[in-house]
């Protein structure tokens, strides 16, 4: 029984084709089962985002054709329009692109740590449908400390990759702890969008939304419980505000150095950090020449990131590596076990031949035979029987020139 990867990604469809081939959450518990009673596959896990759809599953060459045409017939769709954008790995390879989509290496954004969180859920769900087997619940444990070893010993996640990460991580350098600082959001958007998200992550609990359209903009703030300001409101929301980022579609700045100016006398000169993520710029560029205004725009941003993907590549770079030596040892585990049933066999054989000179030493006993004429046959024969084969095998390998005689024989012997 081999180990298989079968998927899509983001590098080999279209978005549009991975909306077709997505599992919405409710659906995997049925499609795990349906899948399993249709292909007779030992083992399935489905992972699936909005960037990928994988399905992790042990058996043969031929069972791997079948899932394919299952998944394209669960989703109802042409086998010839979705078999081009698949990949099917197989044993290691099938590992390595699991420990690699853990570990971030193999998502749209490297090293984001989100697709750890989905894989552990994936597994679990599988886990809780009886879906797995001992050899997934291995590989799936060592892709799992696989994956901690990579975000503990390098620096895969530690720098932003994104200009609203970046941002938000600008304003946490700045000022620290983020939790009293008072954040103006400009716009409402899906960067505004994105910034507020790692905001509330970062612990930002005072935050406005200024948008032309209120209605969307009090759709946003209602996400984190914001207060909500019009476009015109923004001079005097600027007093308060000691982070601004802002990100609309506005032709013309609409927040001006005088604005600013007049706002920073009414703060008594307290600093403001100011982000604007637009282009066209929503920021006058000369905001920049004021005192205690700070000032970064989008080009500033976009290097701070270009150096954090450099950083993460290097970075990952070292999780190949480990993630190597973890297939490695995975595979070792995966051989070893394949050798159980010759040792179980073995031990089988044994036990047979210790039965069958027990009983002939019991037979000898009740016949009047001397008790020690019986044990030292017994114990002389049951040597022999047991040693032949072994000592047989010690030749065979001391004719090898890199075998040390009484290494093996203690390795032999457990000593």
């Amino acid at each position: 029984m081999a180990i298989f990867a079968l998927g899509i990604n983001h590098k080999t469809a279209p978005v549009a084709l991975r909306e077709q081939l997505a599992f919405a959450p409710e659906q995997i518990a049925e499609a795990l089962l349906d899948l399993t009673a249709k292909t007779a596959v030992t083992d399935a896990v489905i992972v699936s985002t909005c960037n990928r759809t994988e399905l992790y599953f042990s058996g043969s060459s031929e069972q791997s054709k079948q899932v394919i045409a299952w998944l394209t017939q669960f989703h109802q769709l042409n086998r010839s329009d979705v078999e081009p954008h698949l990949y099917l790995h197989c044993d290691d390879a099938a590992s390595t692109h699991l420990m690699r989509v853990a570990c971030g290496l193999d998502s749209l954004v490297l090293g984001e740590p989100q697709i750890l969180g989905q894989v552990k859920q994936a597994y679990s769900q599988s886990r809780q449908l009886g879906t797995i087997q001992p050899v997934f619940e291995r590989l799936f444990q060592k892709t799992f400390a696989v994956a901690k070893q990579v975000r503990t010993d390098t620096e895969i996640g530690a720098s932003a990759v994104s200009v609203a990460f970046a941002a938000v991580t600008l304003a946490r350098q700045i000022f620290g702890k983020l939790n009293d600082v008072k954040v103006l959001l400009i716009g409402a958007g899906e960067t505004i969008e994105l910034v507020a998200k790692h905001l509330l992550e970062q612990g930002a609990a005072h935050l406005t939304v200024a948008n032309r359209s209120y209605d969307r903009a009090a759709a946003l703030a209602g996400q984190f419980n914001g207060q909500v300001v019009t476009l015109s409101q923004v001079p005097q929301a600027l007093v308060d505000a000691d982070v601004v980022i802002s990100s609309t579609a506005s032709t013309l700045p609409i927040v001006g150095k005088g604005m600013v100016e007049q706002a920073l006398k009414k703060r008594r000169h307290k600093p403001m950090f100011l982000v604007d993520l637009a282009v066209p710029r929503d920021i006058e560029a000369q905001v920049a020449e004021l005192e205690d205004a700070y000032l970064y725009t989008v080009d500033d941003l976009q290097n701070i990131v270009a150096q954090n993907i450099q950083s993460r590549q290097h970075a990952a770079e070292q999780a190949e590596q480990m993630i190597a030596d973890g297939v490695a040892d995975f595979s070792q585990w995966l051989s070893l076990q394949g050798n159980i049933d010759w040792v179980r066999d073995y031990r089988e054989r044994c036990e047979a031949v210790k039965q069958e000179l027990l009983q002939r030493a019991l037979n000898q006993l009740a016949s009047g035979q001397s008790a020690d004429k019986v044990m030292t046959e017994l114990a002389t024969k049951l040597s022999n029987r047991l040693m032949h084969a072994p000592t047989r095998t010690i030749r065979q390998l001391l004719q090898d020139d890199t075998t040390q005689p009484q290494t093996l024989i203690n390795t032999l012997l457990d000593v």
